[in-house]
């Protein structure tokens, strides 16, 4: 099963120093680093984003998007476990889709993975500068000149290294995870079951209640909120060259933060909702500091948890950088995306791959200040990308059964396939919630769709090492053939 034929054009040749120019840094993080990273990645939806679902759905139809959203993150979580036992390179979801679908596979993963990762820190920069105005640090009010500090300071230290700026987002990571332990037990005392369904019904829609006030159709409507607590957590496999045993450390991992997450989630909505109810937080920009202030007075503890708030927005800013710097590397070493993108400095970054989409994001957030509608293009590209990465573990148990595979996903096909059908019915989900957003993410596909045609797919790099294992595929089963 492949999205193209392997009659590929061949690729142009390559200098002989081709990959040395554009290596990683090898052996810099290990598992615990790497679990951190995925926390990072996710960390700051606990904080601000989810509960705008209940304005689409209640508190019942926000649970159970929650526990949908989830479960289709679990299955593809231990689906790319397996995949990046097997294919542990810097181009994680679009490396193991190339193996199972096809050039065209791999691109369309790669691209809609990398929709995700620019517009994810575009619209995360936003909300740093709003929560800095609402602070009031230094006096400075949000806009592009916080949005200009940030990305240069937190590239900054991309460009340092590697293990430098792991080591940071775990230490910044940290605070925020400790912060949402003590807001859960401040909450705790004001926690009222009373308070969770507390947002008037709509009696016209069908299947309304007091839990599910806007009836059936808006547990749909809140999937792309439910899916905040757990978005970009599948980034991880895109730190496997800079890893230390990444076929064991990778699955452990991945395991591992969405653990972690699972459990932040259900604190944090349960004792939010519930400490000040569903309807006071609906519609807050910082809902936990909302759920702390029932008489809109500032607390020490809800101070604390302002200022871990930023704690956790900078957290993920930085780690989707970094997640984004890894697979455009990747598509461009491998000649889907211009080749000099992939370069690296003398400490092994990939600086055009880091400058590159950061002076993007940075624009993308100084010209049009909307980081809802970038977050819901980046829910967009990423549930493209969830259905492809869990089509191409199926495609590869059912077509290479005797493959090597150091770790092997629970409920093997089944688990990948719950998977892509919920990843399916959350893409769908996004056009009830923002039409607009899910066209422009359209469009940008459109457009890398047709360079890719045109253009790119003639002009592969045939030793990148994504390539090489879909080539070596290709010829075991033509030998099979023969």
């Amino acid at each position: 099963m492949s999205l193209e034929s392997t009659n590929t054009p061949p690729a142009a040749p390559e200098a002989d120093d081709y990959l040395e120019r554009r290596a990683l840094r090898r052996g810099s993080a290990g598992w615990v680093l790497l679990t951190g990273l995925g926390v990072a990645y996710v960390v700051s939806g606990d904080y601000s984003g989810w509960n705008f679902g209940l304005a689409e759905g209640g508190f019942g139809g926000l649970a159970i998007a929650m526990v949908l959203m989830g479960t289709m993150y679990a299955c593809m979580v231990f689906a790319l476990a397996e995949l990046s036992s097997i294919l542990p390179t810097a181009g994680g979801g679009y490396g193991f889709a190339r193996r199972a679908l096809g050039p065209w596979g791999g691109f369309l993963t790669g691209t809609a993975i990398l929709i995700e990762y620019v517009l994810a820190p575009a619209a995360i920069v936003i909300f740093i500068g709003d929560y800095v105005e609402s602070l009031g640090l230094f006096g400075l009010e949000s806009g592009w000149p916080v949005y200009l500090v940030c990305f240069a300071i937190f590239l900054g230290i991309h460009l340092w290294g590697v293990g430098e700026a792991l080591r940071f987002s775990f230490v910044v990571t940290g605070i925020a995870v400790v912060a949402l332990v003590v807001f859960v037990l401040a909450a705790l005392p004001d926690f009222s079951i009373g308070s969770l369904d507390d947002i008037p019904v709509d009696t016209s829609a069908a299947g309304s209640n007091s839990w599910l006030p806007f009836g059936l159709l808006g547990i749909w409507a809140a999937f792309p909120f439910g899916m905040w607590f757990f978005l970009g957590v599948e980034g991880v496999p895109l730190a496997a060259e800079e890893t230390k045993e990444p076929a064991r450390t990778l699955p452990k991992a991945i395991r591992w933060s969405m653990a972690i997450l699972v459990v932040l989630a259900v604190m944090t909505f349960f004792a939010a909702a519930g400490a000040r109810g569903s309807a006071a937080i609906q519609e807050a920009g910082n809902p936990l500091v909302e759920a702390l202030q029932p008489d809109g007075e500032a607390t020490t503890l809800s101070r604390i948890v302002n200022y871990a708030g930023l704690a956790g927005l900078v957290a993920s800013f930085f780690s989707l950088i970094y997640a984004g710097s890894r697979q455009l590397f990747a598509l461009s070493r491998a000649g889907y995306l211009p080749r000099f993108l992939s370069l690296t400095s003398r400490r092994k970054a990939p600086y055009l791959g880091l400058l590159v989409p950061g002076t993007l994001g940075f624009l993308l957030a100084a010209l049009s200040g909307n980081g809802a509608r970038m977050l819901n293009i980046a829910v967009f590209g990423a549930t493209i990308s969830y259905a492809l990465m869990s089509l191409s573990h199926i495609v590869l148990r059912r077509r290479e059964p005797e493959l090597e595979r150091p770790y092997r996903t629970p409920g093997g096909v089944l688990t990948s396939s719950v998977a892509l059908v919920l990843a399916c019915a959350a893409l769908v989900a996004t056009f009830l919630v923002d039409v607009t957003a899910a066209v422009i993410a359209l469009v940008v596909y459109g457009v890398a769709i047709a360079y890719f045609g045109l253009y790119s797919r003639r002009h592969l790099v045939a030793k990148a090492p994504e390539e090489e294992f879909a080539a070596l595929a290709a010829a075991e089963a033509e030998l099979a053939r023969d």
